[in-house]
């Protein structure tokens, strides 16, 4: 099958999977469509078995490096490092919002970079909901702040989101280089977030806080040894890039470590740890990564290469990274990182990382952006509370705009000073 009728079959299998995705029907895993929907692309022949082939081997070191991450965010959770963390924003807030918000951006936008946007939504805005509470103080702006981090401060290590790894492929850049080149633009993007938040939840923050909110709280060391395990495993991506080989082995060696103390001191099982580095899911990616090569072979290519712009001059990246966000609330980020870094990596590294900044700021505008929004949101339900959609969009309108085109005009900037 080739042709009109193979993108129409393809396309039509993408919306099912993002329709089941979005909505997740009896809380059932992405995978339950995504994988069948890529058994009968291939089957068909819309997706011939050789291409299929090539992207699962071209998806399976990034998959298998977000899978020792997510283990190792999950142990690091067991091990106490968010508990201690939630006290730490008690404590140095004393009970005041303004200052639990400064704390939570920081805290927040430390755990995306360093453990992934997927440890933010899933491990800390449960500890966010319960300082708010134990303070007593309204915990919205503070737990949007964890949805809008997740998304904006994935932006500057190749471990801080599924969409960097594969940027980070299709760059060529060195750990340490993607870090430098993407830094200001981190920066930058979630200075502005924080100025816009300190005004939208300016009623919110202004509440006076209770006299005794943070006399109780109770002092947690962090877990010194996992702290050095992490620490030892980010000195291991930039050591491994440098040397050409592949951090997804960094990232496995932190993993069997932290998971090989769990299993001596029975803190954890191997169904656990199983359950930690979401096989669901990871079969989920690779089964998208078929689908979304159906759409884009047969005809998506062809007109997504008219709308990318050429070069790398300042307006071309911010043609691209608005694109990038548009093709992100459209599709969701990760079918738009597939479709658009195969049309941008032959132009160099900041087109690629201008894709970057759009699937990753843009999903803050809508709740289908992100998979890691829509968990979020599920995870605020869980806690008896609920988004309103017109705040949630407003938020979005005032942020995202400013983000992406400051943040791209700060890569331009790095480009110049760094090269790419």
């Amino acid at each position: 099958m080739n042709g009109w009728p193979a993108e129409l079959l393809c396309s039509a299998l993408l919306a099912l999977v993002l329709v089941f995705a979005v909505a997740r029907p009896r809380g059932l895993p992405e995978a339950v469509a995504a994988v069948p929907a890529a058994a009968l692309a291939v089957g068909t022949g819309a997706v011939p078995w050789a291409d299929a082939r090539d992207q699962l081997t071209q998806l399976g070191p990034v998959v298998g490096f977000l899978a020792a991450v997510l283990v190792i965010a999950r142990l690091c959770d067991d091990e106490g490092l968010f508990r201690a963390g939630g006290q730490w924003l008690a404590r140095r807030s004393a009970g005041r919002p303004p200052r639990l918000l400064v704390g939570v951006f920081v805290l927040a936008s430390a755990v995306t970079a360093v453990l992934s946007l997927d440890a933010t939504v899933v491990l800390l805005t449960p500890v966010v909901f319960a300082t708010a509470s134990q303070l007593r103080v309204r915990s919205r702006p503070h737990v949007y702040a964890c949805a809008h981090l997740s998304n904006t401060a994935s932006l500057l290590l190749p471990v801080s989101n599924l969409t960097n790894l594969l940027a980070l492929a299709a760059s060529g850049l060195g750990f340490l280089h993607f870090a430098g080149l993407m830094a200001l633009p981190w920066l930058v993007a979630i200075g502005l977030e924080y100025a816009v938040f300190r005004r939208f939840f300016a009623a919110d923050l202004a509440e006076t806080p209770a006299p005794d909110a943070a006399a109780s709280t109770e002092r947690l060391r962090p877990p010194a040894f996992v702290l050095a395990v992490v620490a030892a495993t980010l000195g291991g991506f930039v050591l491994a890039s440098a040397v050409g080989v592949n951090p997804a082995w960094a990232a496995l060696a932190g993993a069997l470590v932290l998971a090989a103390r769990a299993l001596r001191h029975r803190t954890a099982t191997p169904r656990q740890l199983l359950d930690a580095a979401s096989v669901p899911f990871l079969a989920f990616v690779l089964a998208l990564g078929i689908v979304v090569k159906g759409v884009v072979d047969h005809g998506l290519a062809n007109g997504l290469a008219h709308l990318v712009p050429d070069g790398t001059s300042l307006a071309a990246l911010l043609g691209i990274a608005v694109l990038a966000a548009v093709a992100a609330n459209v599709v969701n980020n990760l079918p738009a990182t597939l479709m658009l870094l195969p049309l941008t990596a032959p132009h160099g590294a900041g087109p690629v990382l201008a894709v970057l900044l759009g699937v990753n700021i843009g999903p803050n505008l809508t709740y289908a952006g992100s998979l890691a929004t829509l968990l979020w949101r599920r995870i605020v339900h869980a806690h008896e509370r609920t988004v309103d959609l017109r705040e949630f969009t407003r938020l979005g309108l005032l942020t995202v705009p400013a983000a992406l085109v400051a943040a791209t005009v700060a890569l331009w900037l790095s480009l110049q000073t760094l090269g790419g």
